[in-house]
C-alpha cells in the first residue's frame, strides 16, 4: 500500500521590506512521504522569500516535470522556477531552458558544497540561474517550527528572513553562490 502525503496548513504573514511586499497567504502544503520536516519548512521559507499572488507550490518530489515552486505568467510561460536541494545537471539545464529565471536553494552544507564544486563550471553559462546555500543550523531550526496548522509571521529585510511561530523564531540568511542576471 502506497504511503500518502501529509497535509499541512499555514497562515503566512509576509512583510518584505526589500521588495515592498506586505501580504497574507493561506497555504496548503503536501509533505511527500520521503520529505523531511526540514525540507518542507525550507519550501515554506523560500515561498516567503519570493511571495507573490501567482507563486505556487509544484508537485515537487512526486512529479519530475515540476519544481518545488514556480510562477507562471497569464499566458502560461514559466517566469520563475525554484528548486530545493541539489538537482542534477540535466534537470537544471531543462529548467533554464523552460523558465525566464531559475533559482536553486541548497541545504545540507557539506553535501551541497561537493555538489556545487562538481557542477559550478557547467552551470556558469546559464545567465538565468541563481544558486543559494542555506545554513544548516537555520534549516534545523526551521524543521522545529512545523505543525499541522501553523500561524507564521515572516519579516524580510536586507536579504535576511525572520520566521516566527508564537514564541519561536528562526533567522535565515541565504548565502549567494551564483547570481542570476535575469
Amino acid at each position: 500500500m502506497a504511503l500518502k502525503a501529509t497535509i499541512y496548513k499555514a497562515e503566512l504573514q509576509v512583510s518584505d521590506t526589500d521588495r515592498n511586499y506586505y501580504q497574507s497567504h493561506s497555504l496548503t502544503l503536501a509533505q511527500h512521504p520521503s520529505e523531511t520536516a526540514e525540507r518542507l519548512m525550507v519550501r515554506l521559507a523560500v515561498y516567503a522569500l519570493h511571495a507573490e499572488p501567482t507563486l505556487e507550490f509544484g508537485k515537487g518530489l512526486s512529479e519530475d516535470e515540476e519544481p518545488a515552486l514556480w510562477q507562471k505568467s497569464l499566458t502560461g510561460e514559466i517566469e520563475l522556477w525554484i528548486e530545493i536541494g541539489q538537482p542534477d545537471e540535466k534537470r537544471i539545464r531543462k529548467a533554464c531552458g523552460r523558465a525566464r529565471r531559475v533559482l536553486i536553494y541548497c541545504y545540507q552544507n557539506r553535501s551541497a558544497a561537493i555538489w556545487w564544486q562538481q557542477l559550478q563550471k557547467q552551470l556558469e553559462r546559464f545567465d538565468n540561474l541563481g544558486v543559494y546555500s542555506l545554513p544548516d543550523a537555520a534549516v534545523a531550526d526551521l524543521g522545529k517550527l512545523i505543525q499541522r496548522h501553523m500561524q507564521l509571521n515572516c519579516t524580510i529585510q536586507d536579504g535576511q528572513l525572520w520566521l516566527a511561530a508564537g514564541e519561536q523564531s528562526v533567522q535565515l540568511e541565504p548565502e549567494l553562490w551564483k547570481a542570476s542576471s535575469a
